[in-house]
C-alpha cells in the first residue's frame, strides 16, 4: 500500500519538498543524448575530441540516520533537535514491536544533510544522539519493515499488547472527532481528505496541529458528520499516508480545541 501515489509524494526524489517533480526533471524519457530533441540541454555536441556531454548526477536523497534516541522521544523532539532545518519526515525503527532507539529523518534539501551531521553526539534529553549519512534505499527498507511490523508481519510482534491496545480503542466513546498521529510533516488537508475519501470531508473539518514554532507537529484532528462516521473511519487506523502509517484515536471537541490553541 505504501508504494502508491501518496508514498511517492512524500518519499521519493532528491529534494524532500519537490520529490516527484525532481525525479521528473532528472529523468526525462523524451530526451536523447544523441537525438535532435530541441528541448534537451544534453544534445550531442560534435567536437574534435568526440566528446559527448553528460547530464549532471541527480542530487543525493536528503536523509540521515539517527541512533541512541530516547525511547520516549516523539517526532516533535526530533524536529526540535534539528531546529532550523526543514523536516519532511521522521521514521522511528521498531523490531518485534519495540522501538530500537534508531530512526531516519528526511530533510527538505540535500545541502541540509551537512548541517544535520553537525548535531552528531548532541543531547536529546539525557542521551546523546548519533547522526549518520544515509541512503534512500536504507530509508525505503526501513519503511517496508515498519509497514510489515504494523500489520503483524513480524513473528516477534507482541500480540497480547497489540490486542489490548486495539480493544482500548474499540471501547472508547466516539463523539465524531478523531485524532491522527504520525502524519508526514508535509501532509496537507487535501492529503487527509484523500485518506478519508469515503467520508466526504471538507477542508473546514480538518485541523492540522502546529507546534510552538508554527510548524506541523505530525498530529491533526478531523471532525466527521457523526459519531457513527468517526467510528467507521477507524478502519483506516495504521494504514499508510505517504511513507507513514497513521494512528487514529477517538477524541473530543474539547481536546481538539485545546490542542489547536496550544499551537497558536
Amino acid at each position: 500500500m505504501f508504494m502508491g501515489e501518496n508514498y511517492s509524494k512524500f518519499a521519493d526524489g532528491g529534494d524532500g519538498r519537490e520529490m516527484a517533480a525532481k525525479r521528473q526533471r532528472t529523468v526525462d524519457p523524451g530526451s536523447s543524448f544523441y537525438g535532435a530533441s530541441t528541448g534537451s540541454n544534453f544534445m550531442y555536441n560534435p567536437s574534435p575530441y568526440g566528446y559527448v556531454s553528460q547530464p549532471p548526477p541527480p542530487p543525493p536523497f536528503p536523509v540521515v540516520r539517527l541512533r541512541g534516541l530516547p525511547f520516549d522521544c516523539t517526532e516533535t523532539d526530533v524536529a526540535e533537535f534539528f531546529h532550523g532545518l526543514d523536516i519532511v519526515d521522521v521514521l522511528f525503527v521498531h523490531k518485534g514491536g519495540k522501538f530500537t532507539g534508531e530512526g531516519f529523518c528526511v530533510l527538505g534539501y540535500p545541502l541540509q544533510v551537512d548541517f544535520a551531521l553537525q548535531r552528531n553526539r548532541q543531547n536529546m534529553g539525557r542521551r546523546y544522539v548519533e547522526v549518520f549519512r544515509s541512503k534512500r534505499q536504507e530509508y525505503y527498507k526501513a519503511i517496508a519493515n515498519e509497514v510489515s511490523d504494523a500489520r503483524g508481519g513480524s513473528p516477534r510482534r507482541s500480540a497480547p499488547r497489540a490486542k489490548s491496545y486495539d480493544e482500548g480503542k474499540d471501547s472508547a466513546e466516539h463523539t465524531g472527532v478523531l485524532r491522527l498521529r504520525g502524519l508526514p510533516f508535509s501532509a496537507s488537508k487535501d492529503d487527509i481528505m484523500e485518506f478519508f475519501k469515503d467520508f466526504g470531508l471538507s477542508e473546514d473539518s480538518i485541523h492540522i496541529v502546529m507546534n510552538s514554532e508554527g510548524r506541523p507537529s505530525g498530529e491533526a484532528y478531523v471532525e466527521f458528520a457523526s459519531a457513527e462516521d468517526s467510528k467507521a473511519a477507524m478502519v483506516k487506523d495504521r494504514m499508510t499516508l505517504g511513507s507513514r502509517y497513521i494512528e487514529l484515536f477517538p477524541s473530543s471537541h474539547s481536546e481538539m480545541e485545546e490542542a489547536i490553541s496550544r499551537g497558536r
